[in-house]
């Protein structure tokens, strides 16, 4: 069962800065995702997050690479669903890689919320929705704050 051993996290995220990058396919999913994590935004106490929406998830990356010098988190959410083309493998790859990189390079906590599933069922359930089992938005926003907040603490020594 997908997060299954997943860890209870909660942070003050009080004073951090925080913009939510979102896809705009799946709207359903998409809206759910967003939802959980101004949720998570919310109980952490960060100020309120700018939204910036963006086609696909393929854009991730740009818009949070143009964001991470202007913010101290970043919340990434997309989906992609797998079709009968490679191309879900070559968006998945160039999405996480992007993130990664810009994460990385520009030393900006970037929460992961893009779901990468076979099919819409799987999705759903992983988008935060009535009936699902799992909230991805509410889950990477929180990581990227608590990890926002322990390097932030680490600073301080």
């Amino acid at each position: 069962m997908s997060g299954e051993g997943s860890p209870q996290v909660e942070a003050d995220g009080s004073g951090l800065s925080v913009a939510i990058v979102a896809a705009r396919w799946h709207e359903e999913l998409m809206d759910g995702l967003v939802a959980g994590a101004q949720k998570a935004l919310g109980e952490a106490g960060t100020d309120e997050p700018v939204l910036v929406r963006v086609p696909g998830s393929f854009e991730l990356p740009v818009a949070a690479a143009t964001l991470a010098d202007r913010f101290d988190v970043i919340v990434a959410l997309g989906v992609v669903i797998r079709g009968g083309t490679p191309h879900f493998e070559y968006v998945c790859d160039a999405v996480t890689s992007g993130l990664t990189r810009v994460s990385v390079d520009c030393r900006t906590p970037i929460g992961f919320g893009v779901l990468t599933c076979d099919n819409f069922v799987q999705a759903r359930d992983r988008a935060g929705l009535s009936g699902g089992h799992e909230s991805k938005g509410y889950e990477a926003a929180m990581a990227a704050v608590s990890t926002a907040v322990a390097l932030r603490d680490v600073g301080r020594a």
